[in-house]
């Protein structure tokens, strides 16, 4: 009978095939096999780490995963389908242990470290002899990409995967002095958010494929959404820098090298442009609004907005909190009265519950008389919600919002009451927040005093948005629990009719006036 083989957990460390420990380029080389992970397209990432370390006639055995996203056909769903393979891979791997063959199953970084090893590691360790070569990991190679301390003294690094929801991810970004956020790519907006949310944004780095020659080092809110592949992280050091990072300058100065300078021409006056980018989709910014921002020496705006403006070389970036409407006003009329061109940027339109009435509010002041200020409309979140269901807003309505943040919420409750009985439908804005969770219960109660319970409430949710949902609901139904602060609500009028259709439920107020 045949001794059986041993497993190693091989840590690669994170791209360079020189930062393979010596221990780990000794086990590849004396290994009877070689196992990898890669994704249906074949191409492993921690075979190519591993290639100068082996040797010819080594039998490979390439676990393919059979799915990378949640969408599959199995009858178990994602988890059944990686469960499954994560059963069939360890007998594969099972086969040659038995048979006396050693087995070195790649990792990159670290095998214990958010890692596929691990799932082989619990199915086999109980049967056979494993020992794990530890890695050098991404959070240690990005840190050393960036060139600045990651932690110091006292100070905790959290690290996080981006897959948390956002909510929870801003609660933990919030309470530690340091992060590692992981597991980025299509997660990269709710990363975003939950950075802008927790007021780090400003502090937060993307490291991109660390140490390999496709390295990119980058400020966090620079980052497209669309262009962040899943070996990248995000770090968000404790110490603040206190010498420039050469690293990001020249990262940012070559991905940006075609790109052609925003023209600054001193002498000329300055102005403010107040844009709305409309609610999401960027089909839905106005060519316009794209010629302004295109023509600005300087952005202002909420942060979370002006993440959404692709960035331009030259072009000075101001983001702020979103409860410092005035002081944003006047940082940007400050901005034009010496020469700048500037930007306001707004959500949505910028005349409805955004950055419009504040900066002109704001101009009112002498200080700034002399300098020109400008309103450009935008696409706002009513209308946008409003068309993905019909025309819940055919007839008059009004427009609400539900933070008592500005104003008290007596008369908030005064004019939800006036609307109601008015029988108007009515699109509430800004439901709910994070600090605002009563609110929306509070509205159904009161709105129930005048509108029958089966009156249907539209729930549109990151309309034109990566994660946009619309839902159709009864008033009775109203769960808050559906609502945060993305969310924008139509509140039907005793005219507004609900139809289920062969392409979806539609919703409509008549504009003839017949209340039933």
């Amino acid at each position: 009978m045949s001794t059986a083989g041993k497993l190693w957990g091989v840590g690669l460390g994170p791209g360079d095939p020189e930062l393979v420990t010596v221990k780990a380029a000794r086990v590849i080389a004396a290994a009877d096999v070689i196992a990898f992970h890669s994704a249906r397209h074949g191409r492993s990432i921690s075979r190519g780490i591993a290639a100068p370390y082996m040797r010819p006639g080594q039998l490979e055995e390439h676990l393919v995963y059979p799915v990378t996203t949640e969408t599959t056909d199995h009858p178990g769903g994602y988890q059944g389908a990686i469960d499954e393979f994560y059963e069939q891979a360890a007998e594969r791997l099972a086969a040659h242990l038995s048979a006396g063959r050693s087995v070195a199953l790649l990792a990159a970084g670290d095998p214990l470290f958010y890692s596929s090893y691990m799932h082989m590691h619990r199915r086999l360790a109980d049967r056979f002899e494993a020992e794990i070569i530890p890695g050098i990991t991404s959070v240690s190679a990005a840190s050393a990409a960036l060139g600045t301390p990651l932690v110091e003294g006292e100070q905790v690094l959290t690290v996080l995967p981006g897959t948390m929801p956002t909510e929870e991810l801003t609660r933990r970004l919030r309470d530690t002095d340091a992060a590692a956020i992981m597991k980025l790519g299509r997660t990269y907006p709710g990363v975003r958010q939950a950075l802008s949310d927790a007021g780090r944004l400003d502090d937060a780095y993307y490291v991109e494929r660390a140490s390999t020659d496709r390295e990119q080092v980058r400020t966090a809110a620079e980052v497209n959404d669309a262009d962040v592949p899943y070996f990248s992280i995000t770090l968000v050091p404790g110490p603040r820098p206190t010498t420039p990072l050469p690293r990001i300058a020249a990262a940012t100065k070559t991905a940006d090298s075609n790109s052609t300078t925003v023209p600054a021409e001193a002498n000329s006056p300055g102005e403010v442009v107040v844009v709305g980018l409309g609610p999401g989709a960027t089909d839905w910014t106005t060519p316009e609004v794209r010629e302004a921002l295109a023509a600005a020496t300087d952005l202002v705006g909420y942060t979370t907005y002006i993440d959404r403006v692709p960035h331009r070389p030259g072009q000075r970036r101001h983001a702020s909190d979103n409860r410092v409407e005035s002081e944003r006003a006047a940082m940007a009329l400050d901005l034009a009265k010496h020469g700048a061109k500037v930007a306001v940027v707004s959500s949505g339109d910028p005349g409805v519950f955004a950055m419009a009435a504040a900066v002109l509010e704001e101009s009112a002041d002498p200080q700034w008389q002399d300098v020109p200020v400008r309103v450009l409309p935008g696409l706002t979140a009513a209308n946008a919600v409003a068309s993905r269901v019909g025309a819940p807003l055919g007839h008059d309505y009004a427009m609400i919002s539900l933070s008592d943040r500005l104003k008290p919420w007596e008369v908030v409750a005064q004019r939800l009451s006036a609307v109601a009985a008015a029988d108007m439908a009515i699109a509430i804005y800004n439901p709910a927040s994070s600090q605002r969770t009563w609110q929306v219960g509070a509205m159904r109660d009161l709105l129930l005093e005048h509108r029958k319970p089966d009156t249907p409430v539209v729930l549109g949710r990151d309309v034109g948005g990566p994660t946009e949902s619309v839902r159709v609901v009864s008033l009775i139904d109203l769960d808050p629990a559906d609502v945060d602060m993305r969310t924008l609500l139509i509140i039907g009028a005793s005219t507004t009719a609900v139809v289920d259709t062969p392409h979806g439920t539609r919703v409509y107020t008549s504009r003839r006036y017949h209340p039933a």
